[in-house]
């Protein structure tokens, strides 16, 4: 494997019109996602549990990163209230939910972090904890107590680390960025993320730099080992491969360029009906900073709601309803279900 290669750009063709918002939507000239489904003898996608409680705690964030679906930036000013958070804590409690994911946006820049943590451990000693960091929050003045933080309260980290090379990381998230994420990671590793016979993980994620699928996860991954270690001294748990999709921030840049056509052509070309068990919207409830309720992420950025009758706010949590739901579906999920798939956990085959 070249050294670069998990890293590089090899865009499709570009588009020969561009195309306007039908184009992704369910009467443009892509074949709609109900119509693959029901071609590979699936009528319907529906939930088969609740097993994760993704909770995004704000859109706000220090960087703009070209892949961000959620569009999140210094000038987002939605967060989640306290109040929100306790009811949260209020279907964890009543609910045999193993896993708490939180997001964001930056979710340590919401100023009711910490104490969502501390609350969430307290009344719930043995649920998994997940935090999803873009890593150079962590060096800022404000958040540097967050590492110890995470790190006392048995808080497993997703970190972002689209490439391991800092000109392709730089280009995608901003100048110096690289450099900051190299710093927090080493952090990390000082106090036991990601090293041999540790119990606290420490997961990477990496983005295609671009209108591309993701290569086999295994392989990206063995290299980003190879990489961050003999130049970094950097050691981590797994990495996660996610597939950009063709929502807010990204799509803009696919539009304004004329490659969302194009990406849209090369999601469709890649289905997978292999990878539609593996989908996170079967297992996992996704909870946005006001309390509403979602398939998935992407479905919140897109204001997909629930089907009736499943609750859409979490005031109104009911485990039976959500755990057999059926699924909101759009021409974004294509984006799961390309090649290998993808999900919040990476890979799905």
């Amino acid at each position: 494997m070249s050294t670069d290669h998990s890293c590089r750009q090899t865009p499709p063709a570009q588009a020969t019109t561009l195309p306007g918002p039908e184009a992704i939507s369910n009467t443009g000239s892509v074949t709609p996602f109900g119509s693959t489904l029901e071609k590979h003898g699936i009528s319907q996608l529906r939930a088969s549990g609740i097993d994760i409680l993704q909770v995004n705690t704000g859109y706000r964030c220090n960087l703009e990163c070209t892949h961000c679906h959620v569009g999140a930036g210094p000038d987002r000013s939605e967060v989640m209230s306290r109040q929100t958070m306790q009811l949260c804590i209020d279907v964890l409690k009543a609910n045999p939910i193993g896993t708490l994911d939180i997001t964001g946006g930056a979710p340590e820049m919401n100023p009711d972090f910490r104490w969502f943590v501390d609350q969430v451990r307290l009344a719930l000693p043995n649920i998994r904890i997940l935090v999803r960091s873009n890593l150079t929050i962590l060096l800022s003045p404000a958040y540097s107590d967050i590492p110890l933080f995470l790190k006392d309260r048995g808080v497993n980290i997703i970190a972002s680390l689209p490439c391991y090379t800092q000109s392709m990381v730089d280009s995608q998230r901003g100048a110096g960025v690289f450099d900051r994420s190299i710093k927090a990671l080493k952090i990390l590793n000082g106090i036991g993320y990601g090293t041999e016979g540790s119990s606290l993980e420490l997961s990477l994620v990496y983005n295609p730099p671009g209108p591309v699928l993701p290569d086999c996860q295994h392989t990206i991954e063995q290299e980003y080992r190879k990489q961050l270690l003999e130049r970094h001294g950097i050691t981590f748990t797994r990495l996660f491969t996610i597939t950009n999709m063709p929502i807010s921030r990204f799509r803009d840049q696919l539009q304004e360029s004329g490659q969302l056509s194009a990406y849209m052509e090369l999601l469709t070309s890649s289905f997978n009906p292999a990878a539609v068990a593996g989908l996170m919207c079967f297992n996992t409830v996704s909870v946005r900073w006001d309390g509403m309720l979602y398939d998935c992420d992407f479905n919140q950025m897109l204001d997909m709601q629930l089907i009736p009758p499943a609750p859409r706010h979490i005031s109104g949590f009911d485990r039976e309803k959500l755990s057999r739901r059926s699924i909101a579906i759009g021409m974004h999920c294509y984006g799961c279900t390309a090649g290998a798939g993808s999900s919040c956990q990476g890979s799905l085959l």
